[in-house]
């Protein structure tokens, strides 16, 4: 799980681990952000008509380099 996890987090993945969190502590830490990272950055929310249309599970506390990735391949769309 941790392996697919940094498939799509591994900044993320390789700072918790640098700072000495434990390989569970690191899955439990990261593993909705790895969900909800990977739904945004395959364009299943590209195209909503408003925030409203936005599941409830769309949204997670990520960083601003997070985010970047997130915009980046939006506007490489």
């Amino acid at each position: 799980h941790c392996l697919a996890v940094r498939t799509v987090c591994q900044r993320e993945i390789d700072c918790d681990r640098g700072n000495g969190y434990s390989w569970k502590i690191t899955l439990l830490r990261n593993y909705w952000k790895s969900k909800v990272k990977q739904e945004w950055l395959s364009g299943k929310y590209s195209n909503i008509p408003s925030q409203f249309s936005l599941p409830e599970k769309s949204m997670y506390p990520m960083d601003v380099d997070t985010w970047g990735e997130i915009l980046e391949a939006e506007l490489e769309r």
